[in-house]
């Protein structure tokens, strides 16, 4: 999703080296390939604050700071923080990064290395950190150095990938909480256990043994996020759907499950956890599989625009700039009927032209404001009503004599209990232990790209 330009995101460096810094963060990342023989080096991986790197932590030789330079030019030609190019060539170094949650987790290779597997450790990565501080902030990574340190030394066993299943790591360092925090502060210890994880010389590692809940249950989320151009007419140019499945399972033993899909045929490119008996999927359409305790993705997909996307939202826009006087802007925000849904969180932003000086705009609901310096306007709607679509009307103060185009509209939104591409979960049954467990599943339709031409 698009995030605001006055939000600035933060750029989070990890290199692995041998030399050991508490200052920033990079990462020696190597794979082998045990068909085939060879073997690729990561060099550096990075988080910063702005321009200002937050922790580094080394293992082989080290590469100077100035190989981020590339990447900060890169970062300064991009209009959104998600259009920065995911690998950047430079003469003697492979840039590798993911965004997330305002922060960069650069990769730095000193030769080729396929960009998808880099790419995928750094998934991990934040996936890892997520669930161990509850979210992935330049603060959270501040706060819990050490435990990253920790993580990161079990993840990568001298530059080559060891321990990525969640399940397994936190058998191997604790998560962290206040009462374990204080103990370890008085007597001196760490979170590392001395004890090897029951589940990681086992055929399913991602699940921990003797796992033992009082409530035995299961919860789904499934989320789709729809990317969309639409036209001045209101005519759709382009729209996909980009979809996950999110999972909770708190199961005792070790139980396996099997869950059938309403329209399964629908999905293009799915990519699915490893605990997935892929055969199973190819032959039946079928996700049977052991899942791990606790929080973990399913699956994710793409639907792409031959399937026809269903646009939840219209918006119905008249907007003209008059240079030297004034400019009239009048919107118009609501759920198409067809689907029937509440429209939650909405919120339109436009970025205006720099001649734009001002705006005087009166909304029906909501809150407007808009920042002189980003030239930002942003609209506030909040829950949109059936049959009470929200305006927002008023003048536009604008200088000098040059013709204006008029800004392209971004709208988010979040629709609950509808999956727009049709997917539902039709049943999900349990074998191999006798309880009945609490199951649920619920559906979110929200907004990714979506942007309006005005």
């Amino acid at each position: 999703m698009e995030q605001p330009e006055n939000q600035q995101p933060s750029l989070a460096f990890m290199w692995t080296f041998l030399q050991i810094r508490i200052v920033i963060w990079r990462i020696d990342y190597c794979r082998q390939d045990l068909d085939r023989g060879w073997c690729s080096k990561m060099k550096p991986l990075c988080f910063l604050g702005r321009t200002d790197i937050i922790l580094e932590k080394h293992w082989k030789s080290v590469i100077h700071r100035s190989i981020c330079d590339y990447f900060f030019e890169a970062q300064k030609k991009a209009a959104y923080p998600e259009d920065v190019p995911p690998v950047i060539s430079t003469p003697h170094h492979y840039l590798i990064s993911v965004y997330h949650n305002h922060l960069y987790l650069l990769a730095v290779t000193v030769s080729e290395t396929p960009p998808l597997m880099v790419i995928e450790f750094l998934h991990r990565v934040i996936a890892t950190f997520a669930e161990y501080f509850e979210e992935f902030t330049d603060n959270a990574v501040k706060e819990n150095c050490v435990m990253v340190f920790e993580l990161l030394d079990e993840m990568l066993d001298n530059g080559f990938p060891l321990a990525t299943e969640l399940n397994v790591l936190q058998e191997l360092i604790k998560p962290p909480n206040f009462l374990r925090t204080i103990a370890n502060q008085v007597m001196g210890r760490t979170n590392v256990s001395e004890v090897l994880p029951t589940g990681q010389l086992s055929n399913i590692p991602w699940r921990r043994a003797d796992v033992k809940y009082t409530n035995n249950e299961a919860y789904f989320d499934v989320v789709e996020e729809i990317d969309a151009i639409i036209d001045r007419q209101g005519a759709t140019v382009f729209s996909e759907i980009q979809g996950y499945i999110d999972c909770c399972c708190k199961l005792s033993g070790m139980p396996d499950l099997t869950m059938s899909l309403i329209n399964p045929r629908l999905l293009d490119d799915v990519s699915f956890h490893p605990c997935v008996r892929f055969k199973r999927w190819e032959n039946e359409r079928v996700l049977s599989f052991v899942p791990p305790d606790g929080n973990f993705r399913l699956l994710s997909y793409h639907i792409g625009s031959q399937n026809m996307v269903a646009i939840p939202v219209y918006v119905r826009h008249n907007i003209s700039f008059k240079p030297g006087t004034a400019g009239r802007i009048e919107l118009t925000v609501g759920p198409k009927q067809s689907m029937g849904k509440v429209l939650e969180d909405v919120i339109v932003e436009m970025t205006m032209p720099k001649s734009v000086q001002n705006c005087m705009l009166i909304s029906s609901t909501g809150k407007c404001s808009f920042d002189p310096t980003t030239k930002l306007l942003q609209w506030n709607i909040g829950k949109i009503e059936l049959g009470k679509p929200p305006t927002l009307k008023g003048t536009i103060s604008v200088s000098g004599t040059a013709n204006v185009e008029a800004p392209p509209i971004t709208v988010y939104f979040k629709i609950n209990q509808l999956a727009v591409s049709g997917l539902k979960v039709n049943r999900l049954d349990l074998y191999g232990e006798k309880y009945k467990p609490f199951k649920g599943v619920k559906y979110i339709t929200k907004a990714g790209r979506f942007q309006v031409r005005t």
